[in-house]
């Protein structure tokens, strides 16, 4: 597996969530909540949603517009440490490589006893591969030697130079400020407010809204590890199963603000989360009931049609003073700050030195093909009227774009953002890939390796199906955001 979370996951291992509170049953007594509690759920959550969520205006140069705090802060960090940010990047997927090597091969007592260690450095075969060709890569684009493709300001050398000290920065802050908006109750609170909402329109349990929220706020390999747990514990069936790993896996705000970066439209970021919203709400809608998601068996994982309902508001309870109550539940079992702390410092390099070495590898390789083959250009050439009729401009240039984000999210950005001068279709090919959310090196790896009932060639069919149901929406969006 391959970790790209701000919870506990790593490269290679599965790691079993904790329970969801959301999963509380109805029949338990109402427990008695102190000012305390109601603190501990509201000052957190509200600071995370401001740090994630709050436009605020953000100079850069010459360039004045709205950003996030959190990405004021990430680009703070990125220009203080200037070209040591490189290096850094370079140190952060060398450990990586070197200290999965000695695992692997000498496994050293103070290494494998070590579980938080054991975590970063245990990975299987496949990703330990991957770990070891990102290491090759970076080497040879930090030192400028081997193959000239390689390290090529287009290819390697972009990747490295350009992405990695972003990335770097950017996990930085998100996997130790994240804990605000995980752990004090707010996906409780919002997940059972909207119950009544995902069974009409998504024809999913509303338990599902976690899963969607902790990928929305957390990542989407969270979203998978929750939904592919709760189906082997017969919470969804086959198909619901499916559904939400594909549907609402969504790619987080970290990251969707990283592709953002990537295509130099950072000032945008709320309507281009805006954008994101609206066309993964339709995808949601349309791709559950078209093939080959409507053709899964909506039965459990063992074959039984039924399970017991737990979604039920129990007697004394209205939906919002539910809804608190589970969020205050949460909030009551925080741990300390210190141990916060400690969690996102663990946060921050999981996702550093799980993420960092793939990005390198898969992004090099794609990058390598793209500037070197035709594939991606056939590949994208049947997009070619489509885009033209929606009066994207230079069409031919985004139609290479369009499939390649199947091996991974960033290299549709990358490519974008070094060869295609239009705003609005640096914008549409960003929110596109956002909104695709199957790619190979993270939620398509994660949901294959699991119990969940899709195979590759299926993920490829809900890749393109995607593709086609949100690129018109995201175009017409475009269109009006960028009239003026």
């Amino acid at each position: 597996m391959l970790k790209r979370s701000d919870d506990k996951y790593r490269a290679g291992e599965t790691i079993q969530p904790a329970p969801n509170e959301t999963m509380e049953s109805p029949d338990q007594p109402t427990r008695k909540f102190t000012r305390r509690h109601l603190l501990t759920f509201l000052i957190p959550s509200l600071i995370g949603i401001f740090l994630f969520m709050a436009p605020v205006p953000y100079t850069d140069g010459d360039n004045e517009g709205l950003s996030i705090p959190i990405a004021v802060l990430a680009k703070t960090m990125l220009a203080l440490l200037g070209d040591h940010a490189v290096t850094l990047a370079v140190l952060m997927v060398s450990i990586s490589a070197i200290f999965s090597s000695i695992y692997i091969f000498c496994k050293p007592s103070w290494l494998v006893n070590n579980r938080f260690l054991a975590s970063l450095f245990r990975v299987t075969v496949g990703w330990y591969a991957t770990r070891m060709l990102g290491f090759v890569f970076i080497l040879l684009a930090y030192f400028e030697v081997g193959p000239a493709a390689i390290y090529h300001e287009d290819t390697g050398g972009l990747i490295l130079h350009d992405l990695l000290p972003t990335l770097l920065c950017v996990f930085t802050f998100a996997g130790m400020l994240l804990p605000l908006l995980l752990n004090y109750g707010l996906l409780e609170f919002i997940g059972t407010m909207l119950t009544k909402i995902m069974r009409p329109v998504f024809r999913l349990p509303g338990r599902c809204t976690v899963d969607s929220l902790a990928s929305w706020l957390g990542d989407g390999s969270v979203g998978v590890l929750l939904t592919s747990k709760q189906y082997e514990e017969k919470f969804y069936t086959k198909r619901e199963a499916a559904v939400i790993a594909t549907s609402f896996s969504a790619v987080s705000i970290t990251f969707a603000l990283v592709v953002l970066a990537e295509v130099r439209l950072e000032h945008m970021f709320v309507p281009f989360y805006l954008t994101v919203c609206v066309a993964g709400f339709v995808a949601a809608i349309i791709t559950p009931r078209i093939p080959p998601l409507s053709l899964i068996k909506n039965e459990f994982i063992d074959g039984s049609t039924e399970a017991a309902d737990r979604e039920k508001i129990p007697a004394g309870h209205s939906l919002f003073s539910w809804s608190k109550h589970l969020a205050l539940t949460r909030a009551s079992k925080a741990n300390s700050v210190r141990t916060q702390l400690k969690e996102g410092l663990q946060n921050v390099c999981d996702m550093i030195l799980g993420v960092l070495p793939v990005i390198m590898a898969v992004g090099t390789v794609a990058l390598v093909i793209s500037e070197n083959t035709p594939i991606f250009d056939y590949l994208g050439k049947p997009f070619i009227p489509l885009l033209e009729l929606m009066r994207l401009p230079e069409a031919e240039a985004a139609s290479r774009t369009l499939v390649v984000g199947f091996a991974d999210m960033f290299v549709p950005a990358i490519i974008a953002g070094g060869s295609i001068e239009s705003d609005m279709t640096r914008f549409v090919i960003a929110a596109l890939s956002v909104t695709q959310l199957i790619y190979l090196s993270e939620v398509g790896a994660l949901i294959l390796g699991s119990k969940i009932p899709l195979k590759l060639w299926q993920l490829f069919i809900i890749f393109i199906t995607r593709t086609l149901i949100t690129l018109p929406v995201i175009i017409l969006m475009a269109h009006l955001i960028f009239r003026n």
